[in-house]
């Protein structure tokens, strides 16, 4: 079986997603869609697409089988609701929306079309969640009572090119982008690996002092000045889980984003920026060698002129050991797979739900739990750190 898709956003990942859907043998066809006609053309011709569709409304309106959106952050909520509901099976990237409302909304239209919705959540396939979630199964660490999911990212290592990209010249507006709002990358490392939810919250956010117009109340369309912020969860198995967004921080994020810790019992694991660890009772195991990925093309390769370098690495991190390539079809050999490994596997996920009408892993009821806590986070924030519950929708229901 296969099926087309549109992708809506063919931008710097937008892009590099359709290459992938285009070289899968479960897709039939690809098209691009981009408020700018002339990306669009541009991807058309340089991953060899299928097509153009000139908007949102023609792409819905046609019959393409799927919808693959990249927009910016804080539009997927209502974009992904709209492909739903015109029949549209739906890969979105992160985060799944930006309010309690949206998320339920998705989650309503998932249910009653029954169509495939997928959240892109790259930690899934983060090395680190991979090791730990064999680990994990496997009963090693006993029972895991603490976890940490960091998201280090500092504005000063690609993201002003990345939001100027993006934004334009009104680009410090959208770059105020709350941190608890892009949640995932943290969370979803911790959640991929042991099953549970969050069921309360309290954040601390930090406010900016670099005072060039990003983070400033007064230029943000969100009213944000929060670079950073700190929240602490209590589990629904009565476990704790902490999580770190920062955008201005001595890290570099340039060589691992996301960072993670679980604690367990019986043993733990422990994450730095080059080094990974795990414990138990016994001693310490270096496991960095398990978890190191092997980059799949070089930096300077022509496809990634348009992209910051010190974002390069996003895009062509490849695969570690711990991962399990003989799952993926053999189109993707020497394909571009950013995000430590990721993107390869997420895409495959997609394509094999679609056509075998099942569940994805990271599905709209995973996806809520991997976001909502973060949306309460930065309310918590905004409240002084007050302690607030986090709603769950519960599991999802079979196909």
């Amino acid at each position: 079986m296969s099926f087309s898709i549109g992708v809506l956003g063919v931008g710097q990942f937008g892009g590099q997603f359709a290459h992938l859907f285009k070289l899968h043998p479960g897709v039939s066809a690809v098209y691009a869609v981009d408020e700018r006609p002339e990306r669009a053309l541009a991807a058309r011709e340089q991953w060899s697409l299928d097509g153009t569709m000139a908007s949102f409304n023609e792409l819905l309106a046609s019959d393409v089988d799927a919808v693959a959106i990249f927009t910016q952050r804080w539009t997927h909520g209502l974009l992904v609701e709209r492909a739903l509901r015109a029949g549209k099976h739906v890969y979105s990237a992160v985060p799944m929306a930006v309010s309690e409302e949206e998320i339920e909304r998705i989650i309503t239209a998932v249910r009653e079309t029954k169509l495939v919705y997928m959240m892109g959540e790259t930690s899934y396939y983060n090395p680190a969640t991979v090791f730990a979630r064999k680990q994990q199964e496997a009963g090693k660490f006993g029972r895991i009572f603490y976890t940490e999911g960091d998201y280090v990212h500092d504005m000063d290592l690609g993201f002003y090119e990345a939001y100027q990209y993006s934004g334009g010249e009104r680009w410090k507006e959208t770059a105020s982008y709350p941190p608890m709002l892009y949640p995932t990358h943290a969370i979803g490392g911790v959640l991929g690996a042991v099953p549970g939810h969050a069921v309360s919250v309290s954040c601390i956010g930090i406010k900016d002092h670099r005072n060039d117009g990003v983070f400033d109340k007064d230029v943000s369309m969100f009213t944000n000045d929060f670079s950073n912020a700190t929240a602490l969860f209590e589990m629904n198995d009565g476990g704790a889980m902490r999580t770190n967004e920062m955008r201005r921080v001595g890290y570099p994020s340039h060589i691992r984003e996301s960072r993670f810790r679980y604690f367990g019992t019986e043993a733990s694991f422990e994450q730095l920026a080059t080094t990974t660890l795990w414990q138990d009772k016994q001693g310490v195991t270096d496991v960095s060698d398990q978890v190191e990925t092997k980059p799949s093309m070089s930096p300077d390769d022509p496809t990634l002129a348009g992209v910051a370098p010190e974002l390069r690495g996003a895009f062509i991190s490849g695969l570690a050991p711990v991962h399990e390539p003989a799952r993926l079809p053999q189109e993707f050999l020497g394909a571009p797979n950013g995000h430590e490994g990721s993107h390869q596997f997420l895409v495959d996920d997609f394509v094999t739900a679609v056509n075998k009408n099942q569940l994805p892993p990271v599905n709209a009821w995973v996806a809520a739990r991997y976001t909502l806590p973060g949306i309460v986070a930065h309310q918590s924030a905004l409240r002084g750190g007050e302690r607030l519950p986090i709603t769950d929708f519960g599991d999802a229901p079979a196909m």
